[in-house]
């Protein structure tokens, strides 16, 4: 019998996630412009980012983070692995350069940049420790590492809800999702903060932000988070028709806590992590 060659995973993960957010820029956009920009300025804080910095935003996604780095004053570049991110960026801001790149093998000279930001970037990728290397590369001695993912289910409720209706149903992931890093790895303080050490930056630091965010209805949040959304997208519509039905009822009923006259308010809990490059 063969035997399966775990040093591949990682790359089918990535290949998984390149090959959906193909698919999932608007709708990415549609939930995330509401939502992770009011992690940005946090974001930019950490990092340090000042007027006339350069600065490059990592899964630029549509350019929420360069173009607030942009209003700093900052000199900026955006990478993307999904050309459809990139081109949505390009259009929402087109004074701002914008590129296709994979994280893992970035398309600039070592220590070329004052800053470099990757805001929920890390969850999303088959070994964030060649990330983070690569992500240091390129930051010049001094300059400062920030990224930014979300906390456990328990505090972080807009995917907890449905994380948790997937554990009512007892829903499977579908055999044939590459197996990437845990999703909630890096809400552990000593998890993140050991991440950006190991690639030897310092003044290591990790907070925890935290908010509400409003949704119109059920229909609303249950709607982008399947639109918006790669690897949950595809734990939920690899299940059989039922099953899918009955993770909806499920989740109906973990969001119920939230509801408001308004429609829903739900929390949100992110961790950001920093580090400096050693001079």
């Amino acid at each position: 019998m063969n035997t399966p060659d775990k040093t591949r995973a990682p790359d089918a993960f990535d290949r998984f996630e390149a090959d959906g957010w193909e698919h999932r820029a608007d709708g990415y956009h549609q939930l995330a412009a509401g939502l992770t920009t009011r992690v940005v300025e946090r974001l930019l804080d950490a990092a340090e980012v000042d007027h006339d910095e350069h600065v490059l935003d990592v899964a630029t996604g549509p350019g929420y983070v360069a173009a607030a780095a942009m209003g700093r004053g900052a000199h900026v570049v955006g990478v993307d692995i999904a050309a459809a991110m990139v081109t949505l960026a390009r259009t929402l801001r087109p004074e701002i350069e914008f590129r296709q790149a994979d994280a893992e093998r970035l398309p600039f000279a070592e220590d070329s940049f004052d800053a470099v930001l990757g805001n929920f970037l890390i969850l999303h990728v088959g070994s964030p420790e060649r990330v983070i290397a690569e992500l240091t590369r390129v930051l010049r001695p001094g300059g400062r590492v920030a990224l930014s993912t979300w906390d456990v289910p328990e505090r972080a409720r807009l995917l907890g809800v449905l994380v948790d209706a997937l554990a009512d149903v007892g829903a499977e992931p579908p055999a044939d999702l590459p197996v990437g890093p845990p999703f909630f790895r890096f809400a552990d303080d000593s998890e993140f903060a050991a991440l950006l050490s190991d690639a030897g930056l310092v003044d290591v630091e990790v907070q925890t932000v935290g908010f509400t965010q409003g949704f119109a209805s059920d229909d609303h949040l249950w709607e982008s988070l399947i639109g918006g959304t790669v690897r949950t997208r595809a734990l939920v519509l690899a299940q059989p028709d039922s099953v899918q039905a009955e993770i909806r009822t499920a989740f109906d009923r973990r969001v119920r806590p939230y509801a408001t006259d308004r429609g829903l308010d739900v929390p949100v809990s992110v961790k950001l992590a920093s580090g400096r490059k050693p001079r």
